[in-house]
């Protein structure tokens, strides 16, 4: 029988997912909440639009989200300068307080996924995943110019 290897990296994203989502409870975050906030540290300066491509939201979701955090002191939206109608987003001094054990989070989940790796074979599996992540987007690329 041979491997299925959509279903295995589907299978397995949907497992990172739920894991993830059931260790930032513990911070009293949602999944999606966590992710922007990492979003943020990692892509500082951005406007909403791009947190909510890179997140995989509608804007209008983002939006609501935004609301939250922002209510909460996490983050703050700032004019762009370059744009009179978007917003930029930036942490806050109070959100830096929780990217850290956001980010112990993370490593822990890596360290968990990648138990009973070598280091070469995690190696080799970063890169293979690169490379399959690479044909993706290519495609989605080509059928973006394609459909104009």
């Amino acid at each position: 029988m041979k491997t299925n290897i959509g279903y295995l990296l589907s299978d397995s994203g949907r497992l990172l997912r739920r894991t993830f989502d059931e260790r930032v409870r513990s911070l009293g975050l949602t999944a999606v909440q966590a992710r922007l906030l990492l979003s943020l540290e990692k892509f500082p300066d951005n406007n909403q639009a791009f947190y909510a491509e890179r997140i995989e939201v509608e804007p209008i979701t983002l939006t609501r989200i935004v609301d939250r955090l922002e209510e909460a002191g996490w983050i703050e939206r700032l004019a762009d300068p370059g744009d009179r109608r978007a917003r930029l987003l930036h942490l806050t001094d109070k959100s830096r307080e929780i990217v850290e054990p956001l980010r112990t989070i993370v490593d822990g989940l890596v360290a968990d996924l990648s138990e009973g790796l070598s280091a070469d074979e995690q190696r080799v599996l970063a890169n293979l995943l690169e490379r399959v992540s690479a044909n993706l987007s290519a495609e989605r690329e080509l059928k973006e110019v394609a459909n104009g």
